[in-house]
């Protein structure tokens, strides 16, 4: 049972990150008029004219990393900080959205805790030699 959701899990993030990653490109999805310190914050990254194309792809190639089950382990810690500042996003800046962004963290967390044996070395204290 815990293998069917842990599947379904990592799925349903995969298609989360692709669909909103794609949605960068094609604006398919409209989306709700932004506080004005939301606004002012998307504004800035549209300005950088590199943010924002960049997240998208990385939020595209994890989502595909993830429904394909390849490399599950690096596009969760490429994920790690996006979830995390998509969750603050809704806290400080928009609160409309911490539904999705509070079900974002826990399935990063969970399926962080799933693959936990994959992180080992990259908590490491000291390199072996």
């Amino acid at each position: 049972m815990k293998n069917k959701i842990d599947l379904i899990v990592r799925i349903l993030l995969g298609l989360l990150f692709l669909v909103f990653g794609l949605n960068g490109f094609l604006h398919f999805i409209p989306m709700p008029e932004p506080t004005p310190e939301a606004g002012a914050f998307f504004s800035a990254l549209i300005k950088t004219g590199y943010f924002l194309p960049v997240l998208k792809v990385l939020e595209i190639v994890s989502g595909i990393l993830l429904l394909s089950g390849f490399f599950v382990p690096l596009a969760l810690t490429i994920l790690a900080p996006i979830v995390v500042h998509i969750f603050l996003f809704h806290i400080f800046l928009d609160i409309s959205g911490i539904g999705l962004a509070v079900t974002v963290l826990i399935m990063e967390i969970y399926l962080v805790f799933v693959y936990k044996n994959n992180f080992i070395y990259l908590l490491a204290n000291k390199l072996e030699e």
